[in-house]
């Protein structure tokens, strides 16, 4: 599993040109899945994005996770995290799970997330999206899930 987070003032997304998601500040999240991924791999991202210190205290450290702002996440699902340029000049996309396997493991790390006590918007899942966001930082932090 892998995760692009973005630290944001502002993220939401549109879907023909109605907008299914929306946040103030908080986290962006672009959310890939591939084919060996399970419950353990959401579960290990979950926990790491809801105790990532990516937001500054008084001293302006990095110092405090989306909880203590009290912060919101916009989660979006992207197979696109998974393709591959190795070979000529158009990505394969065959490291990303298929939609029956990567739909429901989306709507876990989502359940996950607000188990957390987070709150979570989303984009639609499979459909063409429109991002939108204002990075703020700018700060973005790559995950992956760990090797098995």
């Amino acid at each position: 599993m892998r995760a692009i987070i973005q630290r944001v003032s502002q993220a939401s997304v549109t879907v023909n040109k109605n907008t299914v998601g929306e946040i103030a500040h908080g986290f962006l999240i672009l959310l890939g899945i591939t084919h060996s991924d399970t419950a353990m791999d959401a579960d290990w991202i979950v926990g790491k994005i809801s105790k990532l210190r990516i937001f500054e205290d008084d001293d302006g450290k990095l110092n405090k996770n989306i909880t203590d702002v009290e912060g919101s996440i916009l989660l979006v699902s992207q197979f696109t995290l998974y393709g591959n340029c190795k070979k000529g000049n158009r990505p394969s996309f065959m490291d990303a799970a298929r939609p029956e396997q990567a739909k429901p493991m989306y709507e876990y790390v989502i359940a996950k997330l607000q188990e957390a006590g987070i709150t979570v918007e989303t984009g639609s899942f499979g459909e063409y999206m429109k991002v939108s966001l204002v990075n703020d930082g700018p700060t973005t932090i790559l995950l992956d899930s760990p090797v098995k």
